[in-house]
């Protein structure tokens, strides 16, 4: 019978790589509140598959938090200064698809966290943020908890 105390903890992902579609709004804000809640060790970054272009919600419904975005513009997969992740998370069927196609001969975890396109919700500018707001949340809550790490959540 093996002693839980000395079994070692699963190791955290040390690079991840968050991937939506346009790299927008899903993917960098979870890119952004990683670096504000995970070790400062841990490489963040995050793409797109399709070129985009900057999304002034996500501004706003960040800095509610008091996270920025900065000078940060979307980049796409192909821009990406380093290509070696530990784990990729994908927010979008296509980006889950371009992933596992991109990651068929590595030793890359790929995890989906399904992730609604706020983009979607018309009406209201307070509704249209409601959307966002949620999908920050989400994010942060999930991003917070650990859960959906293959590794175990990272270490602080």
């Amino acid at each position: 019978m093996t002693d839980a105390a000395s079994v070692p903890e699963p190791s955290a992902p040390g690079a991840i790589l968050f991937v939506c579609g346009m790299n927008a709004i899903r993917s960098p804000m979870a890119e952004i509140i990683a670096r504000s809640l995970l070790p400062k060790g841990t490489y963040i970054a995050s793409a797109g598959v399709r070129p985009g272009e900057r999304d002034p919600f996500v501004d706003t419904v960040l800095g509610e938090i008091g996270l920025d975005l900065g000078n940060r513009q979307p980049q796409t997969l192909d821009e990406l200064e380093d290509d070696y992740f530990d784990l990729i998370v994908t927010l979008a069927p296509e980006a889950h698809h371009q992933a596992l196609e991109l990651t068929r001969a590595s030793a890359v975890d790929v995890v989906y966290w399904p992730t609604p396109d706020p983009t979607v919700i018309t009406g209201s500018r307070e509704r249209i943020l409601d959307a966002y707001r949620e999908v920050r949340d989400m994010l942060k809550q999930r991003i917070a908890s650990g859960k959906g790490w293959p590794k175990g959540p990272p270490a602080e």
